[in-house]
């Protein structure tokens, strides 16, 4: 058995006493290099990410290093019960560590792509709680002089009930450390599960509602600073010149360095340092970038005029859409957006001349340790990396250029610095999911059938596409497309890469989040081109899918699809399969002086197995929540090279009075756990817009959902 550690009883003798007479159980996940024992006993229990260590103390505590960053999506709730169930753990006597950061011990500690759970810890983490609870049976079974087929454990204890007795675990761990690891533990049929499935209080809730977790932005270190960082506000630009006379004569402003990224005001609070960074007078080089958003959105367009690379060719589409009973063609278009989490982006450094610490809220805890080690030259093992709690993620902090502002500053200054961004520099450099333009054909037989389509993609590449690409096609930019769950005969789709200074990252569910709004509004296109029922062509195109299928169906039952609906209402449907998640869903909207009102959306959801239900619940709800807030309002636009949009006066988030009903079915199954975090969120903008369509017979084509704009080119699209 691969994820369990396979110690002799002398490493396992070492471990016990490194962890005060208990016992002491490594996991490995997926992508690590086990690490060195001698370390782990060195330091008692080290920073361990994403290797999670089990320690069982005499007291009965059950210790778990957390190997992800928790942005509110509930990982260290969840990973814990993962490990607690299997070991049949007194889930009130478990403890949470956060893990710091390590270079390269324990794999990838990147917390991204729905993947805390899936991806193999699933099966580790539960072969983990199940060695350990085998370890406790034999040790009570040694002690009472019995078989330990004729033992169980419950709730922290290990019983025997032919005599009556009971050890708890805290009383077994120094015998249990001292025993072989078992290399294939019983796993527990799921019907045996006790905590898995259920949706106990998250173990940070009360510290959360009583502000005692620390947020990037609560970090206090002895003697620190607060600054702030003015950067370029064209992209490609630089520093030029700067005058800080005014900045110097604001009230508590020490000093004015300038750093790579740009100049930053350090201050003895975040507020003078934030006034101090208004009063500068910075001459920039702006660099040869000027275009604004309408002449992206050409550019774009011109790019899919001409063939691109290869993404899949199934069949013969081009033959297949000239012999078509019916050929529509469409173009459809998405905005860059902002990622705009409610904490800004902070950090707060102190390097030394041995060594740096940093406090981070990150995604990316060895990529923070990496980039301080680059900046200070410092030894890598010389740098630690906290990571705190994030004021959200969703792909944002998965970079490191907040991370380079405080380290540099705190260079500059020899001293801990807090940088904080203001709002405005927070959404003007924000590394933004890309703006897409997609050009689709498609042919229906004379039964309604889709017979072929063919996609042209322009889409910027994430990171310039030195990741994730083949043959020149970007992995992210086709994400949705290329793997479309539908049976069609003959699909053609090519991608063409485009070259912008713009910045490029990882946005909530990625590739899927504006490429499932294109090909879903398609798929419905093509549905009224042939006659057909948009949940019918939908359904038969995936009998191969039966999961699938059975999430499409299971939406369309609960949101009565094919019954009344009140005057001036309509439904909409969407579907995705997007990392390790299936979701269906129905969207219910009106229309009243050109505004989408969504009355409700009903969900269907299979990610396979649950952890904790109220998480999932909540993760689809929230992925909802940011769907229809980019459906209805996410557009950064730029002039002269830069960003216009500052604050949320001018990036709006979905307001009370917006939210519609949301009704979240989950299908219960024993599968491997698939992601649950992002999959909801891609149906969201297509269910509306098909909802637009069936009521106003406007086809919604570029987002966010303007229907002016959207009548204008109502006949864009047709059966020929």
């Amino acid at each position: 058995m691969d994820g369990i550690v396979k110690l002799d009883r002398r490493d396992f003798l070492k471990l016990g006493a490194a962890a005060g007479g208990g016992l002491l159980l490594g996991v490995y996940l997926p992508g690590e290099a086990p690490g060195t024992l001698e370390a782990a006993t060195a330091s008692g229990v080290g920073p361990l990410q994403p290797n999670a260590f089990l320690r069982v103390d005499p007291d009965g505590t059950v210790t778990i290093w957390s190997a992800r960053a928790d942005m509110g999506q509930g990982v260290r709730t969840a990973l814990p019960m993962i490990v607690a169930d299997e070991m049949n753990a007194d889930w009130g006597a478990v403890r949470i560590v956060q893990a710091d950061a390590h270079p390269d011990k324990y794999g990838s500690q990147m917390t991204v792509g729905s993947s805390s759970v899936r991806r193999g810890a699933w099966m580790r983490l539960r072969q983990a709680g199940a060695a350990a609870r085998e370890m406790l049976i034999v040790a009570a079974a040694a002690e009472w002089g019995v078989a330990a087929s004729a033992c169980r454990t419950e709730n922290g204890r290990v019983m025997h009930d032919a005599s009556d007795r009971a050890l708890g675990y805290g009383d077994l761990a120094e015998a249990a450390a001292a025993l072989p690891v078992p290399q294939d533990p019983r796993l527990k049929d799921p019907s045996e599960f006790r905590l898995i499935g259920t949706s106990p209080p998250l173990v940070d809730t009360a510290l959360k509602v009583t502000g005692q977790a620390g947020f990037g932005m609560d970090v206090r270190p002895p003697r620190m600073l607060f600054a702030t960082v003015v950067h370029p506000p064209v992209f490609g630009g630089s520093v030029g010149s700067v005058d800080a006379t005014e900045t110097l004569r604001v009230p508590g402003v020490r000093e004015v360095v300038q750093v790579s990224q740009g100049v930053a005001v350090v201050a003895a609070d975040t507020w003078a340092a934030f006034k101090g960074a208004r009063a500068l007078d910075i001459t920039w080089n702006t660099g040869n970038f000027s275009m604004n958003s309408e002449e992206i959105t050409g550019y774009l367009e011109g790019l899919t005029e001409r063939a691109g690379a290869v993404a899949r060719d199934d069949g013969s589409a081009e033959t297949a859409l000239e012999q078509a009973a019916g050929r529509i063609r469409a173009t459809y278009e998405a905005p860059f957006l902002a990622h705009a989490t409610m904490e800004p982006m902070n950090c707060t450094a102190d390097v030394r001349s041995d060594s740096c610490e940093v406090w981070a809220p990150t995604q990316n805890p060895q990529g923070t340790q990496r980039a301080a080690a680059q900046i200070t030259g410092l030894p890598i093992e010389r740098v630690t990396a906290h990571t705190t709690y994030l004021g959200c993620g969703w792909g944002r902090r998965s970079g490191t250029d907040f991370v380079r502002d405080a380290v540099e500053t705190s260079m500059k200054v020899g001293a801990p610095v807090q940088v904080v961004w203001t709002r405005e520099e927070d959404m003007q450099h924000d590394f933004y999911r890309p703006a897409s333009c997609s050009v689709f054909e498609g042919g229906v037989d004379a039964e309604g059938r889709v017979a072929a389509m063919k996609i042209r993609v322009a889409a910027t590449p994430i990171g310039g596409g030195r990741r994730g690409g083949s043959n020149g096609v970007d992995r992210n930019s086709v994400a949705g497309m290329a793997n479309m769950p539908y049976r069609i005969p003959n699909v053609f789709i090519d991608y063409c890469r485009p070259d912008l200074p713009v910045p490029i990252g990882y946005w909530r569910s990625v590739g899927p989040s504006q490429n499932t709004f294109m090909v879903e509004s398609f798929i419905d296109e093509l549905a009224h081109a042939g006659g057909r029922d948009p949940f019918e062509l939908r359904r038969e195109m995936l009998e191969h899918h039966p999961r699938l299928k059975h999430v499409l169906e299971l939406a369309a039952e609960k949101a009565g699809w094919g019954t009344p609906l009140p005057d001036g209402r309509a439904r909409g449907v969407a579907l995705v399969v997007d990392k390790g998640g299936l979701v269906a869903q129905v969207a219910e909207v009106s229309v009243a002086d050109g505004e989408v009102r969504v009355h409700r959306i009903t969900c269907a959801v299979d990610c396979g197995q649950i952890i904790h239900k109220g998480i999932v619940e909540a993760q689809i709800e929230g992925c909802i929540v940011g769907g229809l807030t980019a459906a209805l309002h996410g557009e950064i636009t730029l002039e002269g090279g830069r960003v216009v949009q500052g604050n949320f006066h001018d990036y709006p988030m979905l307001r009370m009075r917006e939210m519609p009903v949301i009704d979240v079915h989950i299908v219960k199954n024993r599968e491997e756990p698939g992601g649950a975090g992002e999959p909801a969120l891609p149906p969201v903008a297509p269910a509306v817009t098909n909802a637009v369509f069936a009521l106003t017979g406007t086809r919604i084509r570029r987002l966010p959902i303007r229907l002016a704009a959207a009548s204008a080119s109502a006949g864009e699209s047709g059966a020929n």
